[in-house]
């Protein structure tokens, strides 16, 4: 059902202020969001973990600190030899808590017959505030052997910014359709102005969703920790080769000959099929010229 000429004029009017308002608050909070930061920049612990942990220093030096108003994902991968994998894993889960951390998730393999061999994996949230302080007792010797320390960091204070942009225009846009709701005149125009808002509070949700996971990504940093145990072989990881003609080359190679195993393999399997049906109409051929000739010569 089309609207009414008046309630045109409204909506129009309405969807112009819900651009003017959701722009100045979409300016507002991407302000705010690239100025606020979740978390202070990291600072030294107190605790008894981080100061009696070896070499802290050393991994306090390490861990760069993110510069004010920046939204900052911060990982590192720490892999440590111990000569009990249940011990280490005791005192890593204490280590993250005590800074006010949780374990996000665990995992852990052994073998009764070779107990020296067991490892665990164990993924830690860190706030970002505790994470220098408590990623340098962790890679201390309080847990084992540091074998390999690796850590990233991903600016996202750009996809903070959006997404809080957004969610502002989300909000402004279903005020002003709510308040355009009381002027519909008729059932069509109050059916069509409510079919708006559920789709603007849908695509509201999806955005408060990401803003939610994006300050948990950003309040707590992410530790996972792999502990070997005495005897145990740790992985090997994979490094990509970098990009240039050779590669490319041996890449392009081993694509041709894939393909061309595949085409040789379609076509073995349509072989038999084909030397069949050859010989099927081969048959028929001679037959109907058979038949031509008996019937021409009768």
């Amino acid at each position: 059902m089309a609207f009414p000429a008046g309630l045109t004029l409204i909506a129009m009017a309405a969807l112009a202020g819900c651009s003017g308002s959701g722009a100045s608050s979409a300016s507002s909070a991407a302000s705010t969001a690239a100025s606020g930061a979740v978390a202070a920049p990291a600072r030294p612990a107190s605790g008894p973990s981080a100061r009696s942990a070896p070499g802290a220093g050393q991994a306090v030096a390490a861990t760069k600190l993110k510069p004010s108003g920046q939204q900052l994902i911060y990982t590192a991968q720490l892999t440590v030899r111990a000569r009990n994998v249940s011990d280490a894993v005791s005192r890593a889960t204490a280590i993250a808590g005590s800074a006010g951390g949780y374990v996000a998730s665990e995992n852990a393999s052994s073998d009764p017959n070779h107990p020296d061999r067991s490892t665990a994996t164990v993924e830690l949230k860190i706030p970002v505030a505790a994470y220098a302080a408590t990623l340098a007792g962790l890679s201390g010797n309080a847990l084992g052997t540091r074998l390999s320390l690796q850590q990233q960091t991903q600016d996202v204070t750009q996809q903070v910014a959006d997404t809080g942009s957004r969610v502002a225009s989300d909000e402004a846009a279903i005020a002003q359709l709510r308040a355009l709701l009381s002027h519909a005149g008729n059932v069509g125009d109050l059916l069509s102005v409510q079919n708006q808002i559920d789709s603007e509070e849908s695509d509201l949700e999806a955005m408060l969703a990401q803003q939610r996971a994006l300050n948990r990504e950003t309040a707590y940093a992410t530790v996972t920790v792999t502990i070997l145990g005495p005897k145990a072989v740790p992985k090997p990881v994979k490094s990509k080769p970098a990009p240039g003609l050779s590669n490319g080359l041996t890449a392009g190679w081993h694509a041709f000959r894939t393909s061309l195993s595949w085409l040789l393999a379609a076509i073995g399997a349509i072989a038999p099929f084909a030397a069949v049906i050859a010989l099927l109409g081969a048959l028929g051929y001679w037959g109907r010229r058979w038949l031509t000739r008996r019937g021409s010569t009768a």
